[in-house]
């Protein structure tokens, strides 16, 4: 029997958005929360757009730069994002601004390889597991 979660639990009311290049991550989350997929997207473009969202009132609620893949080496990426307030979270805009830096940073040193579909593969696995994990310990709380 599933243990029914409080409304006093943290981010209980929390609505949580899922934004990935991964369709893997998508596959496996999209009936669980709202998910964005934007396969065109480069590691940077997800980057980019979960900037815009917080712009726009969003909040982070993963970390963008989670996991010890650095971002030069994969293209795939998925953040979840949640709830759109009235004010800017200066928290969040902080956090995703110093991940760009730290993105543009490795991928000027050395840019992304011309992975073969197998790596990609492992690459879009090690994603999905990173954020499957974060969504575990959220459902946790």
């Amino acid at each position: 029997m599933e243990e029914e979660k409080s409304p006093f639990s943290v981010g209980y009311y929390m609505k949580k958005i899922l934004i990935t290049n991964n369709r893997y991550a998508y596959d496996e989350h999209k009936d669980t929360l709202e998910a964005k997929l934007y396969e065109d997207f480069t590691y940077l473009d997800i980057l980019f757009l979960v900037r815009d969202r917080i712009h726009e009132g969003y909040r982070l609620i993963t970390h963008p730069l989670s996991g010890s893949v650095k971002p030069n080496e994969t293209p795939y990426k998925s953040i979840i994002i949640g709830d759109k307030g009235s004010t800017l979270d200066l928290d969040s805009l902080r956090m995703i601004e110093e991940s760009i830096a730290t993105a543009e940073k490795f991928m000027k040193n050395a840019p992304t390889p011309n992975w073969t579909e197998r790596v990609l593969d492992d690459f879009r696995v090690i994603d999905l597991s990173l954020i499957t994990g974060a969504i575990e310990r959220m459902i946790d709380l």
